[in-house]
């Protein structure tokens, strides 16, 4: 135990999430030992961060305006939706080029250990979304986890009686990646998601 502000320090980094005892400690006395100025900027980014970041009124993403960035894109389709946990799932989305169509955050995943239900995420503003027809297509693309698949099973079975083509990114084996070191799920994910090879 230290003593007062250094302990303070110490006690507010250990709450970040993935943060322990040891890493809070270490990043505290990193700032003890830092430049003033590479402090000073620090706090001014979180002051910053807070001041001036919001959630999308439309989709949940980060946005720093009423509407994010891509919801302001007339470019993107407006009949595709893709469905992610987090923020950070639709800049993982963003970094592949590979959708074109635009986003809704739950913020977060159906856990019931954790207390988490669907009334506890973002999914009536989903189905507001989806009344008026315009969208055609709903990606489900929350994490293959068992958190991620309660919450894709729960949605998918919400969304059927709307007649929504609704569909689930594969999952299976990564690139560069053995056999031998994968698990059986997502081996069998590898087996289901199989395509034909056009020699």
């Amino acid at each position: 135990m230290y003593e007062g502000a250094v302990q303070d320090l110490i006690d507010e980094l250990g709450r970040l999430p993935g943060v322990g005892p040891k890493s809070a400690q270490r990043i505290a006395f990193y700032v003890l030992q830092a430049d003033p100025d590479d402090v000073a900027r620090l706090a001014a980014a979180l002051t910053e961060v807070k001041a001036r970041v919001r959630f999308c009124e439309v989709c949940g993403n980060i946005a720093e305006e009423r509407l994010c960035r891509i919801c302001r894109d007339l470019r993107r389709s407006p009949s595709v939706l893709c469905v992610v946990e987090e923020p950070r799932d639709v800049v993982a989305i963003e970094r592949t080029r590979e959708f074109r169509g635009r986003y809704h955050v739950l913020g977060g995943a159906i856990n019931p250990i954790e207390g988490v239900g669907p009334d506890d995420l973002r999914i009536r503003e989903l189905m507001a979304r989806l009344a008026d027809g315009a969208i055609v297509e709903v990606i489900l693309a929350t994490d293959p986890n068992v958190e991620g698949e309660a919450t894709a099973t729960y949605l998918a079975r919400t969304l059927k009686p709307l007649g929504l083509r609704v569909s689930r990114l594969a999952s299976g084996l990564p690139v560069g990646g053995d056999l031998e070191y994968a698990d059986e799920v997502t081996l069998g994910r590898a087996f289901e998601g199989r395509r034909l090879i056009d020699a």
